[in-house]
């Protein structure tokens, strides 16, 4: 496969800039063009600005089975490829002459297909989600896939030392940037071979319809729900505030309020409560010379004046 690779283009706003609706659409619509061209997706940023979520809605406009990955440590070849996880046991009792009996015992190794093998198999779309948390040995095997268009089985036992990659096999990557803690450095010959699209903060207006859309929320109240996490997030410290409250705060008030058909109003102390439970931790961990007791007053003064 001929590498490309895309760091930045003109199109793409500055750091400082927040991403809009018609953005996001062109970036649905760009990403889609290079995974039908053959060539990786991988979206990177900050935490919180909906790598994931883009992903997966990137992946479902493919029309094929999805499955995600999740970057850790702990992640083997084995949890990739497959392995051999236990015995299976067949017994034949042959007793066609009444005063005979026959018993043959088959014990076989019994293999188990990991999520990448299954992917690469069938032709499924493979979200890794921040895939710089595993170890670069692990991720090592989709070199092989996007360059050879095999996925090579060693240390497997197999009788096969490889698969061939079915033609409706794709992948989108996610990553946070490597400043952030547990994240290896990205390798270059993968990188190299991966169309790589840095996301930002998104706007207000697009937060706003992100949750409409995610949780079937009224427009009305994801607005104030938004605004209240835009405003609770700047308690932080301007150096830690990318770190703190992203959209997902927003979607999980949005979530419980829906399910739940709750008020959206400052003084509806459930709703008081749901905004503490959400917000309270997040903000302590980049407002470190605050008291719990004041940073709780500050949530609910920014809540009460929804």
């Amino acid at each position: 496969m001929t590498s490309l690779t895309e760091v930045s283009q003109p199109s793409l706003r500055s750091s400082k800039e927040a991403f809009n609706e018609p953005d996001l659409k062109k970036i649905v619509k760009r990403s889609l063009r290079y995974l039908s061209s053959g060539y990786p997706v991988h979206f990177t940023g900050p935490s919180g600005v909906g790598k994931t979520t883009l992903a997966l809605q990137v992946a479902k406009k493919q029309k094929r089975p999805i499955i995600l990955i999740s970057g850790n440590t702990e992640l083997s070849n084995e949890d990739l490829i497959g392995a051999y996880t236990g015995y299976k046991r067949k017994k034949l009792n042959d007793n066609f002459v009444r005063t005979v009996h026959k018993i043959e015992e088959d014990i076989s190794e019994e293999w188990t297909n990991g999520r990448l093998y299954e992917a690469v198999k069938n032709g499924y779309t493979v979200v890794y989600d921040e895939f710089t948390r595993s170890k670069p040995e692990v991720n090592n095997l989709f070199l092989s896939i996007l360059e050879e268009n095999i996925l090579p089985l060693y240390g497997t036992k197999r009788t096969e030392s490889f698969l061939d990659v079915h033609p409706d096999f794709s992948v989108i990557f996610t990553s946070n940037p490597n400043e952030y803690t547990g994240v290896y450095k990205l390798q270059d010959a993968l990188l190299d071979r991966i169309v790589t699209i840095p996301l930002h903060p998104l706007n207000e207006d697009t937060e706003i319809t992100i949750v409409v859309n995610q949780t079937n929320i009224e427009e009305k109240k994801a607005k104030s729900i938004v605004q209240f996490v835009n405003e609770v997030r700047s308690l932080c410290d301007k150096s830690m505030r990318e770190h703190s409250l992203s959209l997902r705060a927003s979607l999980m008030i949005a979530q419980v309020v829906q399910r739940y058909n709750l008020k959206v109003d400052g003084d509806n102390e459930e709703f008081q409560d749901i905004c503490l439970d959400v917000t309270v931790f997040p903000l302590q961990r980049c407002v470190q010379t605050e008291e719990l007791e004041e940073l709780e007053n500050k949530i609910l003064e920014k809540c009460k004046s929804i």
